[in-house]
Formats: C-alpha cells, sequence, structure tokens
C-alpha cells in the first residue's frame, strides 16, 4: 500500500489531535481553533506547522504571563555592601529593572498576533479574506457574463 503525502493525509485536513510533542497549554489551544479553523475551509493540512507555531507561541505567552503575576512586571536591584573581609554585611537598594518575561509576551504576542492573522484568526483578518473571496467571485461573474454575451472581460 502506498504511503499519501503529508499533504494529502487525513483528506487534506488538519487533525483533530494535537501533536505529541506540544506542551499541555498548546494542546489545549490546538483544540480549541482547529475545529474553529476547519469550519472555515481555509487551512489545508500542509498548514500544520503554523497551527503548531501558534499554539506553542500562545503557551510560551501564558509561561511568561504567569511568572510576571508570580514576580511582578519589575524586580528591585540590590547592591551588596561587604566589609574589609568580604562577608556582606548589607544591601542597598539601587533601583528596578523589567521582569524579562515582559519582553518574552511582548515578542509572543507579537508571533500570535502576525501567525493569527495569516490563519483568519482576528476579525480583521477575516474581513480581509472575506474581501478577496468576495473580489474572487466578482471577477469570476464579469468573465462569465463576458463569455455569454462574446465580449472580453
Amino acid at each position: 500500500m502506498v504511503k499519501k503525502v503529508f499533504y494529502q493525509q487525513n483528506d487534506g485536513r488538519l487533525s483533530s489531535t494535537p501533536p505529541k510533542h506540544l506542551g499541555t497549554v498548546a494542546k489545549v489551544c490546538w483544540r480549541k481553533i482547529v475545529p474553529f479553523l476547519e469550519s472555515t475551509e481555509r487551512v489545508k493540512r500542509i498548514d500544520t506547522a503554523l497551527v503548531e507555531l501558534y499554539c506553542s507561541q500562545y503557551e510560551i505567552y501564558r509561561q511568561a504571563y504567569d511568572d510576571v503575576l508570580e514576580n511582578g512586571i519589575q524586580t528591585k536591584i540590590f547592591k551588596s555592601l561587604q566589609d574589609a573581609s568580604g562577608s556582606i554585611v548589607g544591601k542597598d537598594f539601587v533601583g528596578y529593572r523589567k521582569n524579562p518575561a515582559v519582553a518574552t509576551m511582548k515578542d509572543a504576542s507579537i508571533q500570535i498576533t502576525s501567525i493569527g492573522s495569516q490563519l483568519g484568526l482576528s476579525p480583521k483578518a477575516r474581513a480581509e479574506l472575506m474581501q478577496l473571496v468576495d473580489s474572487k467571485e466578482k471577477e469570476d461573474s464579469t468573465e462569465k457574463l463576458a463569455k455569454i454575451f462574446g465580449g472580453e472581460s
């Protein structure tokens, strides 16, 4: 029996089961968005890597968010004070620094927004996809009328 190429497996549709290598949060994300993506009929099996990336970025965002909830958006910076023998005798507060998880959240949200737009996961992206479909349908109907009446489109 000849095995089908990847993009033709599962009738060209995304798998409803998330890939095993995804983390727990990413798997939950997969189970939420794949049924929606399948219902739009705009995403095919070949787009699996894009959906995986979206879900994994969502998990990274959530992990970073949990870190921010636990440690805050800023952390205090202290300078250790030492005596002549090198023993730490105190700490001086010198300011704040941004929690690195904030930058991770920002990077992940940029990726989520970009990939989500490609997949049609925002109202704006869905509207743009509908405009493309509508304009293609208008072109098709204009060409059909032109053929019926013997003109050129």
